[in-house]
């Protein structure tokens, strides 16, 4: 029994029900030629011993025999008539042929006899008794009935005989493996011309084929074009069902039953394709005058149990009558063959070599069983056939069976076919069936090896361990972990990978290969594995360097900032004509809200690179730069080797956010770590401690945004291109605020379409009195706030009813609306039925009327905004004696500083000088003071002796905003200028601003800057600034809308401020000033001596 064999338990009734077609009479052909199949109409009949034939066995319902056959492989027989009509229309075919011809009334008459309806179920189990034993005679086996005849219902329903000699056979090949005699196969034609003569032979009850082996293993066809595609010895088998495939219309299944060897003479190849003449109509006439005793005897019953079984006798030679049986085949384009059998060569039974491989044989069939469950049902139902001592007897068939239920190869079972000398062919079986032994064992030690490692799963877990561990073995399928190695070896080779990351990951991929699922290691390996092959490894995105396309793009979303446009023009033009550029590293450092971040976007936008963002404020762990060590449970890579993962490119643009406010902790100093990540120099082999592996960063366009420089690391500093954004002035917010800010926040407030207008007065309004800061933050919050006053207005004044809430719901909403209506619970706690009051979509934006007209102008901005914060431009209209204009840079931009310095009390010639100073000044600030205090008695003494200011006079100094820490080496000559005005007691012009540190010799040095002071400086109404000469340089590259109504000087020395500040003075008036005051407590102080 092969394994996997589709065996027709129902065989009789499946070819009763789709083969012959011709009504059952007693006529017969002659047994030397051919005998054709009776089908049974009456099923009913069939299954009562009555009907069971006498000489044949019964077919076997055995568990072992039907469960090899599952219930989804029985294909649905071929539909026939009813009965009746079906009875009808073959009496009227059989009438019409035969006539009335004797054979057929002697066969009516004998249906209706006595002797035909009165057998029982004990005469039917006598025949079939008395026929197994004297088969061989012409007249036993008739349960004593008179001279041997039988009645034409005996006749009906006896087992046909397999014809001995057949010399031209339809020839079938098929594929796989071959077949062996006495073993059931089922094969599928797809032909049409095969099929139409299957079903041909089986209407003329000849089903008989030859089935040869094709030589290669991968064809499939149904027919035979070349006898060198086909193995020349095959079998002769008979067709014992045919039906269709589910699923294939064109398509039927054949069920073969082999029952000999035979081996092609000559091939007659298929002819083309043309319409089949008439079937061949068959003389019966001589048929009606053989006796039941010329027909021969049947023949005994085969050892293997099927729908058909050989016999052991053949029936003697009568007359063969002048017919080719398969002569109406060479009307269909199929494979004719003619064949001679293969005579099996006579050996001696006692043998002892015979009978040893026999032995071992059966000894391997034992183990075999015993290793494999599979093995089992075909042996017991190989040996229901047999008898213990039959084994023995018939070693031909011991091989045969050995060989069709092993899983050798092709050729050796071929070769067991072919070979005609017993002791040879178990020989040959007993090697195919040691292989599979062989197969078992190593089966059963794949299970064990599983059993061992998974001792405490549970069942399931372990049956697919074992189906994956056989598979595996036999190469049948991978299982999930090869898939898993088919996966990252196919995503590798679609990068470009260097020669150290390929080595690594080679490494890695085959230890991934040789670990078991189940160990800690195998996820650890498979995660790095997964993030190597995710690095876009030689990968890059096509850059635009559209000097045009750029500029488009960056006017379009900034106003102004014309030093980083500039610049990044400069980067773009490199790349267009090298065709590369290697990456750089940018710093844009300004105030709060000039567009830093939001710039290092449209820069990836204008060069069409993909862009990532991640903020370093208040990082404390080097991990997050470079990584986790894989020792770590979830260890991860450090944002860079994200990054390149998110963008899928070589060449991103990084922005790396508040790199001035790093912070340091114990896991390590992240602004150090970012030495190697923005050295040019060192990062085209950046080092991640998770990846461990170099990746190339040289590519990738990095961009850092700070507030200020004084807290970034000086070697960080060092190694990043610093492009200053100073703050913006008035019309530079203007344009910013029409372009950006309104529509913005008009949209964000549901007045898109509205006519609500805040005209160009209300925002100069709003920018001078509300927002002078350098950044535009709080300029788009205050306009925010208008459009959201301006639609509460609206809804106010027009009235709910114009915007209900039934209009503004969805039915969704309205849904979920009632069922929070029924929930009564508390709001701090989740209801129930929370899934029914939600929805995706529960409201929908409401239509403001076309009569709405809303403007804000300078008079009502107050209405919507409040009252102005700064209600003038600068600090002092006009300045008194001893107060000064400086400029300071801070984060958020410049500042108005003003110093301002007071006398503490009266003059006179006992009092002592002396300087407080006030302000929360930090130490540069305090030693500036210091400074100034001291250069400016040097300037009064050389200059105007006669004043004896500072001799006698105790000053206070003090820089309003006491909660502000000032700080920095910008403010000399401011102090130096307000100390002096206070000692000439000359006021200062308030639209002059200055910024500048001291020396003791008065030496004016280099401040930074001068741009945020600058715009501070306009912003305050400033008309001149003076600012150190080797600030020349930054004042010429100022824009000339910062520049204007603005007089810039530049000062060497203390003189050229001094000549500025105090123009056209009176040395005579400065001289004299206190000398009054002075002289006056002089002469107070001389009367106590006079007395």
């Amino acid at each position: 029994m092969v394994r996997g064999q589709i065996l027709p338990w129902t065989a009789l009734r499946s070819t009763r029900n789709s083969a012959l077609r011709y009504r059952i009479t007693s006529a017969t052909y002659s047994t030397s030629v051919l005998q054709p199949i009776y089908l049974y109409k009456n099923s009913s009949k069939l299954d009562q011993p009555a009907y069971r034939p006498a000489h044949t066995r019964p077919f076997t319902s055995s568990l072992q025999r039907r469960k090899e056959r599952a219930p989804d492989d029985v294909p649905e027989p071929i539909p026939v008539k009813d009965d009746v009509e079906t009875q009808t229309d073959e009496k009227k075919e059989a009438e019409q042929a035969e006539g009335n011809a004797e054979a057929s009334l002697e066969a009516r008459r004998a249906s209706d006899s006595p002797a035909a309806s009165g057998t029982t179920a004990g005469d039917t189990k006598g025949s079939s008794s008395s026929g197994s034993g004297g088969e061989s005679g012409s007249g036993s086996g008739d349960g004593g009935r008179k001279g041997g005849k039988k009645t034409s219902t005996e006749k009906a329903i006896q087992k046909p005989v397999v014809p001995e000699v057949y010399p031209q056979v339809m020839a079938i090949p098929i594929a796989k493996r071959p077949l062996f005699p006495g073993f059931y196969k089922a094969i599928t034609v797809r032909d049409k011309h095969v099929i139409a003569a299957v079903q041909e032979m089986m209407r003329r009850g000849q089903p008989y084929v030859g089935a040869f082996l094709f030589k290669d293993e991968n064809a499939d066809k149904d027919v035979i074009e070349s006898s060198d595609d086909v193995h020349d010895v095959g079998v002769f088998a008979q067709i014992t069902s045919a039906f269709p495939v589910s699923g294939e219309p064109d398509s039927i299944t054949v069920v073969l039953y082999p029952h000999r060897r035979i081996k092609i003479s000559k091939l007659i190849p298929p002819k083309p394709a043309s319409s089949p003449d008439a079937p061949v109509t068959i003389d019966l006439t001589d048929s009606k005058h053989e006796s039941p005793k010329e027909q021969g005897p049947i023949e005994k019953s085969g050892d293997v149990v099927a729908s058909f079984e050989e016999s052991s006798t053949p029936p003697p030679s009568t007359d063969v009558q002048p017919y080719e049986p398969t002569a109406f085949l060479r009307d269909y384009p199929i494979s004719l063959v003619d064949v001679d059998n293969l005579v099996e060569e006579n050996y001696d039974k006692k043998s002892p070599v015979i009978r040893a491989v026999t032995s071992e044989i059966v000894s391997v069939f034992r183990e075999v069983a015993q290793l494999n469950h599979l093995f089992r049902d075909q042996i017991s139902t190989f040996t229901l056939t047999q008898s213990a001592g039959n084994v023995h007897e018939e070693p031909a068939k011991l091989a045969d069976f050995a060989a069709a239920v092993s899983t050798g190869e092709i050729r050796e079972l071929q070769d067991v076919l072919e070979t005609m000398n017993i002791e040879e062919r178990l020989t040959k079986a007993l090697m195919v069936l040691k292989k599979e032994l062989m197969n078992a064992q190593l089966q059963s030690k794949i299970s064990k090896d599983v059993e061992n490692k998974i001792q405490k799963r549970q069942r399931e877990y372990w049956l697919m361990e074992q189906m994956k561990g056989i598979r595996r073995e036999l190469g049948i399928e991978s299982d999930g972990k090869d898939k898993l190695v088919e996966k990252f070896r196919e995503k590798a080779n679609k990068l470009a990978m260097p020669e150290a990351v390929k080595k690594t990951f080679e490494e890695e991929l085959s230890k991934l290969a040789h670990l078991e699922p189940a160990a800690s290691e195998f996820n650890v390996t498979r995660n790095y594995l997964d993030w190597l092959t995710q690095i876009p490894w030689g990968q890059q995105s096509a850059e635009n360097f559209g000097i045009k396309n750029a500029m488009t793009v960056l006017d379009e979303d900034h106003h102004g900032l014309k030093d980083v446009k500039d610049r990044i023009l400069e980067f773009i033009a490199v790349g267009k004509l090298r065709g590369t550029v290697e990456g750089k590293i940018l710093c844009f450092v300004g105030p709060p809200g000039v567009g830093k971040t939001s710039i290092g976007k449209s820069i990836a936008r204008a060069l069409n690179r993909q862009y990532y963002r991640f903020s370093v404020g208040g990082l404390t762990d080097v991990a997050e730069i470079k990584g986790h060590r894989r020792t770590y449970v979830g260890a991860l890579p450090g944002r860079i080797i994200q990054a390149l993962k998110k963008c899928q490119t070589e060449n991103p643009l990084i922005l790396i956010d508040e790199v001035d406010k790093i912070g340091r902790g114990h896991q390590g100093d992240p602004s150090s770590a970012l030495l190697e990540l923005l050295d040019p120099e060192q990062n085209n082999s950046f080092l991640d401690h998770y990846m461990d592996v170099p990746v190339d960063l040289s590519k990738v366009l990095f961009v850092c945004t700070a507030n200020m420089t004084d807290t970034i690391p000086r070697p960080l500093l060092d190694r990043m291109e610093l492009i200053e954004l100073s703050g913006y002035v008035a019309d530079e917010k203007m344009a910013i605020a029409e372009r950006f800010l309104a529509p913005a926040a008009k949209e964000l407030s549901g007045l898109k379409d509205v006519d609500v207008a805040l005209n160009k007065d209300g925002l100069e309004e709003l920018i001078n009195r509300y927002c002078r800061e350098s950044g535009v933050r709080n300029l788009k919050k205050q306009i925010e706030k208008v459009y959201r006053k301006s639609a509460l207005n609206i809804i106010q004044d027009l009235g709910e009813e114009v915007f209900s809430e039934d209009k503004a719901l969805t039915e969704e909403g309205k849904a979920a609306q009632e069922e929070s209506k029924k929930d009564e619970s508390d709001v701090k706690e989740t209801p129930e039925a929370i899934e029914k009051e939600r929805t995706a979509n529960p409201r929908k934006s409401l239509r403001v009327p076309d009569g709405v007209h809303v403007s804000i102008d300078r008079n009502n901005l107050k209405d919507y905004v409040g009252p102005p914060v700064f209600t003038s431009d600068r600090l002092y209209e006009t300045t008194p004696p001893g107060v000064a204009m400086g400029l300071a840079w801070t984060s958020m931009g410049g500042a108005a500083l003003y110093v301002e310095s007071i006398l503490e009390n009266a003059l006179n010639s006992a009092s002592r000088p002396g300087l407080e100073r006030t302000g929360n000044l930090k130490n540069v600030m305090k030693e500036s003071t210091v400074i100034a205090y001291s250069f400016a008695k040097s300037v009064l003494a050389r200059l105007f002796p006669g004043n004896k200011f500072f001799e006698k006079a105790k000053v206070h100094l003090h820089c309003p905003e006491g909660a502000v820490q000032k700080d920095g080496p910008s403010a000399g000559i401011t102090m130096a200028t307000s100390l002096l005005s206070l000692a000439l007691d000359k006021p200062l012009d308030p639209t002059i601003a200055m910024t500048g540190e001291l020396t003791v010799t008065g030496k004016v040095l280099r401040i930074g800057g001068l741009r945020e002071k600058t715009v501070a400086a306009r912003r305050a109404g400033a008309k001149m600034i003076i600012f150190p000469a080797d600030n020349i340089s930054d004042w010429l590259e100022l824009p000339e809308n910062i520049k204007e109504g603005i007089n810039g000087h530049a000062a060497s020395w203390y003189s050229d401020v001094f000549d500025l500040v105090f123009p056209n003075i009176d040395s005579e008036h400065a001289n004299n000033i206190w000398k009054s005051q002075l002289a006056k407590h002089d002469r107070h102080a001389e009367k106590p001596e006079e007395d």
